[in-house]
C-alpha cells in the first residue's frame, strides 16, 4: 500500500489535530532539526537555515517570473534579547533584498518580534522594521497567528503602518484568515482603512467558539470575503492552493472586469509549482511565500497540517529518491 493510500484511511481531521499538536512540541522540533533526514525532508518547503540560501532561491523565482516575500522562520520567543535579534534579522534581509535587487517585501510574525513578551517593544521592534522599510522603498505584511492575537495584532499594524504620503512605496500590509467567525467584520473595516490585505484559510487549531470547523464553511467563508476584497480591497492577496477558490476569484475578476493587476495569487514555496508556473503563464500575479531560518519545525508541522496529502507526497518522495525532496 501507497503512502496515499495508507493516509485515506486516516480521518483528515484527525490527521490535521495530530500533526497541529506536534507543531507545538519542542522538544521533536529540538530533536529534529538535528537529523539529516529531516532536514533534507523540509527542503521542498523551507529555502534553507541561512540568508544566504534563501537569496539564491529568490533569485531563481525572480528569474522564472515570480514575485516573492520573504519570512524569517521563528516565532513565540521567550526574551527581549530574542525579539530584537529577530527584528534585526529583518532589517538585515530587507537590505540584503534590496542590495541584490530582489522583491523588497517580507512577511513576520508578532509572537517573534516579542508580543508575548512585552508589547511595547514588540511595536518598537516592528517599528525599526517599518522605518528601514520606507527607507527601501519595501513593503512589510504582518502574519496573523491564532485567534487570542487578532486584537492585538490589528492594533500594531495601525500603530506602526506608514503614513498616507508614503504608501505608494512603502506600505505595511494585514493578513485575515476565513476560518475564523470575526473575519468579515475586520475586513469590511480593513477596506475602509484602505488596508493591503492577505487572506489566507488559517493554520491553526481554533474552538467552535471562534471558528468553523468544517472545511465547507472555511471555504465558504473564503469564497465570500474574496469576493468583497475583490470588488473594494486594496490590492488583496489571495493565500490558497485551492484550484476552486482560485477559478472562483478569475471569475470574479473577469465577470466585473476586474484588471488582474489589482489583485495577486500568493503561494508557499514549494506547494503546488505547477499551479504556480500555470497562473503565472496566464498573466497572473504570483508571489511565492519564501521561508528560511533554523526554526523550520513548527512552519512545516503547519503546512502538513494545512494539507495532509503533503505528507503522502513526502513519503513517495523519500522511497522514490531516498532522500528529501530537491528543490
Amino acid at each position: 500500500m501507497n503512502g496515499r493510500a495508507t493516509l485515506r484511511t486516516v480521518p483528515e481531521r484527525t490527521l490535521r489535530t495530530g500533526l497541529l499538536a506536534l507543531s507545538r512540541r519542542r522538544s521533536l522540533g529540538r530533536l529534529a532539526t538535528r537529523l539529516p533526514i529531516a532536514r533534507d525532508m523540509v527542503r521542498r518547503f523551507v529555502a534553507g537555515e541561512t540568508l544566504d540560501d534563501a537569496l539564491g532561491a529568490l533569485e531563481r523565482l525572480r528569474d522564472r517570473g515570480f514575485a516573492t516575500t520573504v519570512d524569517i522562520l521563528g516565532e513565540s520567543v521567550t526574551s527581549i534579547d530574542a525579539a530584537r535579534a529577530a527584528a534585526a534579522g529583518y532589517i538585515e534581509a530587507l537590505d540584503a533584498l534590496a542590495e541584490r535587487g530582489l522583491d523588497r517585501n517580507v512577511s513576520l510574525k508578532l509572537s517573534q518580534m516579542g508580543l508575548n513578551v512585552d508589547e511595547a517593544v514588540c511595536r518598537e521592534n516592528v517599528g525599526r522594521i517599518v522605518a528601514r522599510a520606507v527607507e527601501l522603498g519595501a513593503f512589510v505584511r504582518i502574519d496573523m497567528e491564532d485567534h487570542a492575537t487578532v486584537d492585538r495584532t490589528l492594533a500594531t499594524w495601525r500603530t506602526v503602518r506608514p503614513s498616507p504620503d508614503v504608501r505608494a512605496t512603502a506600505d505595511c500590509g494585514a493578513v485575515i484568515q476565513s476560518a475564523l467567525r470575526r473575519s468579515p467584520a475586520d475586513v469590511d473595516q480593513l477596506i475602509a482603512e484602505g488596508a493591503r490585505v492577505r487572506l489566507c484559510k488559517g493554520a491553526y487549531q481554533e474552538p467552535a467558539s471562534v471558528a468553523h470547523q468544517d472545511r465547507a464553511d472555511v471555504d465558504g467563508a473564503y469564497a465570500a470575503l474574496m469576493g468583497d476584497l475583490l470588488r473594494r480591497g486594496t490590492f488583496p492577496a489571495f493565500a490558497t492552493h485551492d484550484p476552486a477558490l482560485i477559478a472562483e476569484a478569475i471569475e470574479v475578476a473577469r465577470a466585473d472586469v476586474i484588471a488582474r493587476d489589482r489583485f495577486e495569487f500568493q503561494m508557499l514555496y514549494g506547494i503546488r509549482r505547477d499551479l504556480q508556473e500555470r497562473l503565472l503563464d496566464a498573466g497572473y500575479g504570483v508571489r511565492v511565500y519564501v521561508p528560511f531560518g533554523h526554526e523550520w519545525y513548527p512552519y512545516f508541522m503547519r503546512r502538513l497540517a494545512e494539507r495532509p496529502a503533503n505528507v503522502a507526497f513526502l513519503l513517495r518522495t523519500v522511497i522514490r529518491e531516498g532522500r528529501g525532496p530537491d528543490r
